[in-house]
């Protein structure tokens, strides 16, 4: 396939399901770029600084990853950056109908940029940031869901606040 890959999501946190998408589609493209969407009408746990920090240290020495920011229209991204694809995962059915929702209009909207859909694998089927936030939130530790560095912030955002 080759090109530059779009992979966007707010990632409030990044979580082993995203990784796993991640590492997957690294062979199929000559870069992935991570893509941390800033939505000031949607709270995030941690600030958009905050998700970047992280996941320079979840993917520091990998070659083929960038990690960006980015407002608006994600097509519009993926045109700023040469981009002809927007990478997607999907866990489950209630997944796909929205996310098909989404695809046809990024179609319209740019019919030059094509949406990859990858599963999720099934060992990360059911993980969700919100459900990691929720369990963290209650002291947990939520480590075969989150790298270990995103455990760690998690635990000791909820400790602060």
């Amino acid at each position: 396939m080759g090109g530059i890959a779009v992979y966007p999501g707010s990632f409030d946190p990044l979580t082993n399901g995203h990784l796993d998408i991640i590492k997957r589609a690294l062979p199929l493209f000559e870069k992935v770029i991570i893509a941390v969407a800033t939505n000031s009408r949607k709270a995030s746990l941690f600030s958009s600084e905050e998700r970047i920090g992280l996941m320079k240290e979840v993917f520091h020495g990998w070659e083929k990853i960038e990690i960006d920011t980015f407002e608006g229209l994600t097509v519009d991204y993926c045109r700023t950056r040469g981009s002809k694809v927007i990478l997607r995962g999907l866990r489950a059915v209630t997944d796909f109908d929205y996310e098909y929702a989404i695809s046809l209009m990024n179609k319209k909207l740019a019919p030059e940029i094509e949406t990859y859909f990858l599963m999720a694998d099934h060992a990360n089927s059911f993980i969700s940031s919100s459900i990691v936030k929720e369990v963290a939130r209650h002291g947990k530790a939520v480590l075969d869901q989150v790298p270990d560095v995103v455990n760690l912030a998690l635990l000791r955002k909820y400790q602060d606040s």
